[in-house]
């Protein structure tokens, strides 16, 4: 009997675990799905012949233009008309590519949860995830001239958000990749990657300015960016286009011949060629969207144009619409499209919020100090100092005043006395000691930026830092800075130290010490 009970126990046990894991899978296996959120939804109508930095490209055949347009990927026919939407999701779809058999198109999307590169047919069908990164994301896609590889920049964030880019190539199939070059350093740019027709090099722009920092609205009439070219046999990196306006979206023609790409001249980012043998440039057309050399551009610094097969135009985007222009006589076209669709949008999320709440938790405490006979603390928060008894101790303000705003609060040794600063942006900074009700007298003469304030032990002395303004505060009384001493009753200064930080009276009330730079690695004390 007692067998039959243990065996039944056991059964109940194991089929308990059983349904446990069954449940821990289930709440695995809800992952979050970028094209069906959860939520509520409406569908917005989208009826447009006119887009913004649209990235295109051409299938090999001629027949087709693939653009990427709020997030879909559309086809039409290479003399425009109604554009079809291939990719329609929720997830943002861009950048596509054509394979060199032209059945399959290269695009990144973050359906997967971030930035990756896929594969697709040309109708949209057979969605295929090529690169999987989770942290260093991927775009801008490129094929090898055999159609077995696709190049991508990937993005490194560093210290600064903005980060750089690497290329780096993947079988079609998938894979870890290979990393063809190395980031310069973890602020400077580099993208637009693009195979040679011969296979023999990659190009892509880099940002070519000095440096090892990332700084906003640079001179575009110098250069800024310019075009270099992997050669995939050596490893040797090559400059192919520099000089002023810079160069970037490098594009080559489909025997190699000719290099297209944007520069800058003055305010215009214009469309060159370049012939590889001579080195000549030649402007073509001078109307395109304004490219994003000076600020940061992850999907990059101009939208993806291409030839046409036989080489004889170039199809791209500028100013909301498709444009080719005939490189030979330079004549330009547009080329017209429309899309009728419908976008999914998820509603916002809203949390009312209360700007203004008579009371709200303080979530920051700032020189929190306790007293020396332990009953009561003092700190400071939301700009004023506080004083509580402890251990529970309700928050009291010290002072009453609101004209300034009080910093860097001290008891005194004896712990009767605290010692701050305070800060007006009209009347600049005081030095002021008050009694534990509150009652402060300000004991310096002069207006100054004043931080770091400590009482001697006799309360007749008080040291503290003086430090210049000019940046955020005003630059008046930054003359004299440096570790100081103040006579409590008189109000006269003493000059310690022109350099120092953190000063404070220990023990007695003639010998002050302070934190400053010194090679020597002694300990510098300053007899007063």
């Amino acid at each position: 009997m007692k067998n039959s009970r243990l065996q039944i126990i056991l059964a109940l046990l194991f089929s308990f675990a059983i349904q446990a894991e069954d449940d821990s899978n289930k709440e695995e296996e809800k992952k979050w799905d970028v094209n069906n959120p959860p939520g509520e939804t409406t569908l917005a109508t989208i009826k447009t012949t006119t887009g913004t930095w649209m990235n295109l490209d051409v299938s090999p055949d001629g027949q087709t233009i693939a653009f990427d347009l709020l997030g879909d990927i559309y086809t039409m026919p290479i003399g425009g008309g109604k554009a079809t939407n291939i990719t329609n999701s929720m997830a943002w779809d861009m950048q596509p590519r054509f394979s060199p058999n032209g059945k399959q198109l290269a695009f990144t999307t973050d359906q997967g949860g971030g930035d990756n590169i896929w594969t697709m047919n040309t109708d949209g069908s057979e969605q295929t995830q090529v690169t999987k990164e989770e942290f260093r994301l991927l775009n801008q896609p490129a094929w090898s001239p055999d159609g077995e590889y696709i190049i991508a920049r990937k993005h490194f964030t560093g210290m600064r958000s903005i980060g750089a880019g690497e290329i780096w190539m993947y079988h079609k199939s998938g894979g870890s990749g290979v990393q063809l070059n190395k980031r310069p350093n973890e602020q400077k740019d580099l993208g637009e990657p693009i195979f040679m027709p011969d296979g023999k090099h990659v190009l892509y722009s880099r940002d070519a300015t000095p440096g090892r920092y990332f700084e906003y609205s640079k001179d575009s009439n110098n250069q800024i960016y310019d075009i270099e070219a992997i050669d995939l046999a050596k490893g040797d990196i090559d400059i192919w286009v520099s000089g002023p306006g810079g160069a970037v979206r490098p594009t080559p023609s489909p025997d190699g011949k000719t290099l297209a790409f944007v520069r800058r001249v003055r305010n215009n980012s214009t469309l060159f060629l370049q012939d590889r043998e001579s080195g000549e440039l030649t402007p073509i057309y001078d109307n395109l969207e304004r490219d994003m050399q000076e600020t940061w551009a992850i999907h990059g610094v101009y939208p993806s144009f291409a030839w046409t097969p036989d080489g004889k135009e170039i199809v791209f985007y500028a100013k909301g619409e498709i444009h080719k222009i005939n490189v030979k006589d330079k004549q330009v076209a547009n080329i017209p499209f429309a899309v009728e669709d419908t976008r999914k949008i998820s509603k916002a999320v809203k949390v009312n919020i209360d700007p203004a709440p008579e009371e709200f938790k303080a979530k920051m405490l700032r020189w929190l100090q306790k007293s020396p006979d332990g009953k009561q603390a003092i700190f400071q928060a939301l700009g004023y100092i506080y004083t509580v008894k402890l251990p529970d101790g309700k928050p009291q303000r010290l002072t009453k005043q609101t004209k300034d705003f009080e910093f860097y609060p001290r008891f005194s040794q004896d712990g009767k006395s605290i010692v701050y600063t305070t800060w007006n942006d009209e009347n600049l900074g005081t030095i002021q000691i008050s009694n534990l009700s509150g009652k402060s007298k300000q004991i310096t003469k002069k207006p100054g930026h004043y931080i770091n304030p400590a009482l001697s032990a006799n309360n007749k002395t008080v040291v503290y830092e003086a430090i210049g303004g000019g940046y955020l505060t005003s630059p008046l009384y930054s003359q004299d800075t440096g570790v100081f001493v103040i006579d409590v009753k008189s109000g006269e200064t003493t000059l310690v130290d022109k350099n120092g930080s953190d000063p404070f009276f220990a023990g007695d009330s003639d010998r002050v010490f302070y934190s400053t730079s010194d090679q020597s690695g002694e300990v510098i004390t300053t007899q007063l």
